[in-house]
């Protein structure tokens, strides 16, 4: 945990300041994730950064916690909470597979999952944090089929030296059908699962806990 932590406090300060890569597709998740919430609902976010998203949704549910391995990126959030008189987003430093107390009624995890090298203990720890029926909802980079074939060889061959000389974090490669094989061996059950757009690599699963 260390190690990690202290990777994204180095960047913390160059993230908050980085531009969304592609709002539209930004946008559209944030309103797919909001048809998903309910005014009473007490949510979790794992892996929530600076909480950008949790701040936007926080007005669609009762409660959000938003968690990151980075204090220094939770207090951006923290000072973008207070600047925008949002009092119902409280941000906890935690690591993914260790979460607060439960239970909640919607999880979620953008941009993090890929991220994360032990996904079934996350996968087994969010699944123990939800209500019997709560939703996990996320969006994770998968190794793309078409459309990005390119850019992803390219990431192929500079993530390694950039992981070496402590400039990037670790990243999984794993396919659609393994990441997706995952959950479902983890008690979820598909509720939806694609991409948007279809060339996006990134996956954007809602799964419901058995």
């Amino acid at each position: 945990m260390l190690v990690e932590e202290k990777f994204w406090d180095g960047v913390s300060a160059k993230y908050a300041k980085s531009p969304i890569k592609d709002p539209e597709a930004y946008q559209f998740t944030l309103d797919r994730t909001r048809s998903y919430l309910k005014a009473g609902d007490h949510v979790l976010e794992i892996g929530a950064g600076t909480g950008s998203t949790a701040l936007l949704l926080a007005d669609a549910v009762a409660e959000i916690v938003a968690t990151d391995i980075s204090n220094a990126m939770l207090d951006v959030g923290r000072a973008k909470a207070r600047e925008q008189g949002i009092e119902n987003v409280r941000f906890e430093q935690c690591d993914a597979a260790q979460l607060p107390a439960a239970p909640f009624d919607v999880v979620l995890a953008h941009n993090i999952l890929h991220l994360i090298e032990d996904l079934p203990q996350v996968l087994a720890a969010v699944h123990d944090s939800l209500r019997p029926g709560g939703l996990f909802i996320s969006k994770s980079f998968c190794k793309p089929k078409r459309g990005l074939q390119m850019e992803y060889r390219v990431m192929r061959l500079v993530l390694p030296v950039m992981q070496k000389l402590g400039k990037a974090p670790f990243v999984a490669m794993r396919s659609v059908e393994e990441f997706e094989e995952m959950f479902w061996q983890a008690g979820y059950e598909p509720v939806e699962a694609a991409h948007y757009p279809e060339t996006n690599a990134n996956r954007y699963i809602v799964a419901r806990k058995r």
